[in-house]
C-alpha cells in the first residue's frame, strides 16, 4: 500500500502533492532568503537604485541565482503605481524557492518573489519627541552585512526592551561595543568637537541606505564624520544620539539605558540633520 504523505495546516490535513508551493518555501523552513525595505515620499520612491544594489549584493552573498534585478525593479514600480499610496513602505523578498524540507536546496530551484506596499503612518510627533532606547546583547550571526530574512535575534531584542518602555534595542557585541539598532543605524554627536560618530561598515552591521544619506548631509550641518565603535558608556555621556531607519529617516534618542540625552529632547545638530535629510529627499525625488 502506498503511503500518503500529508501536510497539516491548522486543523486541515491535505495530501502533500496538493499543497500550495508557498507552504514549502525555504524562506519559511530556514529563513533562506533576503529582503529590502524602501519608502516613497509624496508619490515618488526614494533611493531605489541604492536599495536594488544592496539587494543584488545580498542575493550574491547567499548564492541565490537566476534573479533579474531589472525585473525586480519593474515589479516594484508596477506594484507601487497600482497601490497609489503617496507615502508608502515597500517591502519585498526573494527566497531560494519551494521544495520539501532539506538543508541543501536543489540546484536550479526557481526563486520565489513576494512584495507588499503599505501606507506609512504619520510619525512626526514621535520624531519631534524622540524615543527611549535600551541596550541588549547582540546575538545575531556574523554576516549582518547581508539583509537576510533571519531576524530572530533582532525580534528577541526588541521584545525585551519594549518591556521597559523603550522603542528600540541598541545591540552590544561581545567586546562591549555598540553595533547598531535591532532595526536601525546608530549615531552619536559630540557637539564640542562638531563630530558625528557611527560604527564603520563591516560584517557586524547592515550597510544602511539611510546611514549613507546621513553621512552625505553631515557636511551641511557643519559636522565632521568619524567612523569608529561606540561603547554604551560613551553613548550615555553623549551630547546627542539618534537612530536612522528607512521608514522614519532620523529619529532623536532622548533616553539611553535610563539616562536622559540632550535634556530629553532632540539636540541642535540632530534637528539640523533632520532638516538637511528632508532637503536631500526633496532634491532626489
Amino acid at each position: 500500500m502506498r503511503l500518503m504523505q500529508i501536510a497539516m495546516i491548522d486543523d486541515r490535513i491535505v495530501d502533500i502533492r496538493e499543497l500550495d508551493p508557498a507552504y514549502m518555501d525555504r524562506g519559511t523552513f530556514f529563513g533562506d532568503g533576503v529582503y529590502e525595505v524602501l519608502r516613497s515620499y509624496d508619490g515618488r520612491i526614494f533611493a531605489l537604485d541604492d536599495h536594488l544594489e544592496r539587494f543584488a549584493r545580498s542575493l550574491s552573498e547567499v548564492k541565490i541565482e537566476g534573479v533579474d534585478i531589472d525585473d525586480v525593479r519593474q515589479r516594484v514600480l508596477t506594484a507601487f503605481e497600482r497601490a497609489g499610496i503617496a507615502n508608502a513602505k515597500i517591502y519585498f523578498h526573494i527566497t531560494r524557492g519551494s521544495e520539501p524540507r532539506s538543508h541543501v536546496g536543489s540546484k536550479g530551484l526557481k526563486p520565489n518573489f513576494f512584495l507588499t506596499v503599505t501606507e506609512l503612518p504619520d510619525d512626526s510627533q514621535k520624531k519631534a519627541a524622540g524615543i527611549k532606547v535600551a541596550t541588549h546583547p547582540d546575538w545575531r550571526w556574523k554576516r549582518c552585512d547581508i539583509k537576510s530574512l533571519n531576524l530572530m535575534a533582532n525580534i528577541l531584542a526588541k521584545i525585551e526592551v519594549e518591556k521597559t518602555g523603550c522603542e528600540e534595542a541598541i545591540l552590544v557585541d561581545d567586546n562591549g561595543q555598540i553595533t547598531e539598532g535591532a532595526g536601525s543605524a546608530f549615531f552619536m554627536i559630540d557637539t564640542a568637537a562638531k563630530t558625528l560618530v557611527t560604527r564603520p561598515l563591516g560584517p557586524e552591521i547592515l550597510p544602511s541606505i539611510t546611514r549613507k544619506v546621513v553621512l552625505q548631509v553631515a557636511v551641511n550641518a557643519s559636522l565632521t564624520v568619524a567612523e569608529r565603535p561606540i561603547t554604551p558608556a560613551q553613548a550615555k555621556a553623549a551630547d546627542e544620539l539618534f537612530i536612522a531607519v528607512t521608514t522614519q529617516d532620523i529619529v532623536p534618542v532622548t533616553e539611553f539605558d535610563g539616562v536622559k540625552i540632550s535634556a530629553g529632547k532632540a539636540g541642535k545638530y540632530t534637528q539640523i540633520l533632520m532638516a538637511e535629510f528632508t532637503k536631500m529627499v526633496s532634491l532626489e525625488v
